[in-house]
């Protein structure tokens, strides 16, 4: 596992089914969700804002990230993982989306 993880990117990731869905994530992460595309664990991910404010809302969500998922320290990762969200969470989304103009 590795480091705490700071987030400063939103993405947009579909997934296989070709539902899409909104992930605030690093650097680190969207290398993973490109590895993961080219590896047919998701169909594409595009990077829809980087160098978001560290806001009290991206706070919230990294803690919950970084305290509730296994986070792979190298692009190539085994399998992609969604990470689930709590109703709180996904307001904590919801608000970072509105705080960059992304709703």
């Amino acid at each position: 596992m590795t480091d705490y993880q700071i987030f400063d990117i939103v993405e947009e990731i579909t997934r296989q089914d070709g539902t899409k869905y909104r992930e605030i994530g690093n650097l680190l992460h969207n290398g993973q969700a490109e590895y993961a595309a080219e590896q047919g664990f998701i169909q594409e991910v595009r990077i829809m804002k980087i160098n978001i404010p560290h806001s009290v809302n991206v706070e919230r969500y990294e803690a919950y990230v970084n305290a509730n998922f296994e986070i792979y320290p190298m692009v190539a990762i085994p399998k992609w993982i969604e990470w689930t969200k709590t109703p709180e969470m996904d307001e904590a989304i919801a608000k970072i989306l509105i705080e960059n103009q992304l709703s």
